[in-house]
């Protein structure tokens, strides 16, 4: 779910390489179908709102068991200084990731496969006390919150997150591109691995995630180090 682009898309693409058959929703059917090119074999696009009950009934409708499911839909809605934030804009971005979330998971649990998986796609900001980012920490932060506790619940059913920094997706697109690659740059220096991240490197993250069937609960950091201390920038 969200795979038309960035981190899902490139999940998309390694679960394939790896033999899956695998199928990539979202809104945008251009773009759904260009990524689903790009791939290419063993690939389904459908078009689908997140955010729409009678959609994700419809869709979990069919009969089709799903063995793993990846959510990486984000509004980008909630960030900015907080003594002017715009409160409306955080309460979109919470019905854009973590409502949207919830409702995707609660529809689809009867064509998940027992001892299948679940991976949300959270965010570092959940924890990096980055100034900025209270409204997506608190985003990110509620559904990492949750991670553990339907792991048990909806046991054998494996639940985890995986919880990217600085990852160089089409998510910053709305920012300037000069303004962006100088914050790239910022973050590229003071990381220790010395570059911000690409979705593949997430990718890497989410596959283990879903495939390895001894781990659950878990919420699985790929930043670069961005919450050690360093010493540098």
């Amino acid at each position: 779910m969200g795979g038309s682009s960035g981190i899902g898309a490139a999940s998309a693409a390694l679960f394939v390489q790896q033999g899956a058959e695998v199928v990539i929703t979202g809104r945008d059917q251009d773009r759904l179908a260009e990524t689903a090119a790009a791939i290419g074999e063993k690939i389904t696009a459908r078009r689908l709102d997140g955010g729409s009950e009678e959609a994700l009934a419809a869709f979990f409708a069919e009969d089709t068991t799903y063995d793993q499911m990846v959510l990486a839909l984000s509004s980008g809605s909630g960030a900015g200084p907080f003594p002017g934030l715009d409160l409306q804009a955080l309460r979109d971005g919470f019905e854009g990731k973590f409502w949207v979330h919830l409702k995707i998971l609660q529809a689809a649990l009867g064509s998940l496969a027992p001892t299948g998986s679940v991976t949300f796609i959270t965010a570092s900001s959940a924890r990096a006390a980055l100034p900025g980012t209270a409204g997506l920490a608190a985003i990110n932060g509620a559904l990492e919150a949750m991670v553990r506790p339907l792991a048990t619940e909806l046991a054998p059913l494996r639940i985890n997150a995986v919880s990217p920094g600085i990852i160089a997706t089409p998510w910053w697109d709305k920012m300037p591109a000069r303004q962006r690659e100088e914050m790239f740059a910022e973050h590229a220096a003071a990381l220790p691995v010395g570059r911000v991240g690409q979705a593949e490197d997430v990718a890497q993250a989410v596959l283990l995630a879903a495939t390895n069937g001894f781990m659950t609960g878990q919420v699985i950091e790929v930043n670069g180090g961005l919450s050690l201390a360093t010493g540098r920038g």
